[in-house]
């Protein structure tokens, strides 16, 4: 009636060791694949972002800069009406930050003669110059440029170097000249067809008290915007801070 303990040991079904290794080498495959999924999540995460950081970065070190005063040039479009306005704008800008350099091949030249701003032949240009008020919107001003002080010879803003950015604001084939009448007053006493950009008439340019935006779109970085109003009274060269 009593069984021996040899007995039931024979009823009893242990675990052999190769069951015990393929159950072990199951769990390591995955927690191998478990850890091979974090890690390339996390590596793909940090690409990311890295990416963006440096995104962000070349944004910052391609962005201009203003450097001092805005300047603003008093003309007259006419002899006989005498409506004086605001022909050209000047403004010095540099690199944000000491990074890439911003291409500032400009679309026209200016060298003093009576028909300045002259198109620049073949020029590939890639900063755009727009302007606006409470009346109008011109989305590709003429705009030609100097570099003052140092200046390594060629028409990339480099660390180290300031530009002089010169915004014409009458269209070239409309009303600009530098000839100049007895008062020293700048005449644009043009005509033609329009064309290059800029004002093409005299119905909405810029008069005293008025507001106007430049805004200089570089190839990349960020659009620097130059905000101004006019005084109470148009002076021959104003420093419009």
């Amino acid at each position: 009636m009593f069984k021996t303990s040899r007995d039931q040991d024979k009823g009893q079904r242990g675990i052999t060791g190769l069951e015990t290794a393929i159950i072990l080498i199951a769990f390591v495959v995955v927690a191998s694949v478990f850890a091979f999924t974090v890690l390339s999540t996390g590596i793909f995460s940090s690409e990311r972002s890295k990416e963006t950081v440096f995104a962000g970065l070349d944004e910052v070190r391609s962005s201009l800069e203003p450097r001092g005063s805005v300047i603003a040039y008093k003309g007259r479009h006419s002899t006989t009406s005498a409506s004086d306005t605001i022909y050209k704008v000047t403004v010095v800008v540099s690199n944000a930050v000491q990074g890439e350099a911003i291409n500032l091949t400009p679309p026209y030249t200016a060298d003093g003669a009576s028909t300045d701003p002259d198109p620049s032949s073949g020029a590939q240009y890639k900063m755009i110059v727009s302007y606006s008020d409470d009346n109008q919107y011109l989305n590709d001003v003429p705009w030609s440029v100097t570099f003052p002080g140092y200046d390594n010879g060629d028409n990339l803003l480099d660390p180290g170097e300031k530009a002089e950015i010169t915004v014409w604001l009458f269209d070239r084939n409309f009303a600009v000249t530098n000839a100049t009448d007895n008062s020293g007053i700048v005449l644009m006493d043009g005509g033609g067809a329009g064309g290059d950009g800029g004002f093409a008439t005299t119905t909405n340019i810029i008069g005293v008290n008025d507001k106007w935006t430049l805004e200089l779109k570089p190839e990349s970085g960020a659009t620097l915007n130059i905000e101004r109003r006019m005084p109470g009274r148009l002076d021959t060269i104003m420093d419009l801070r």
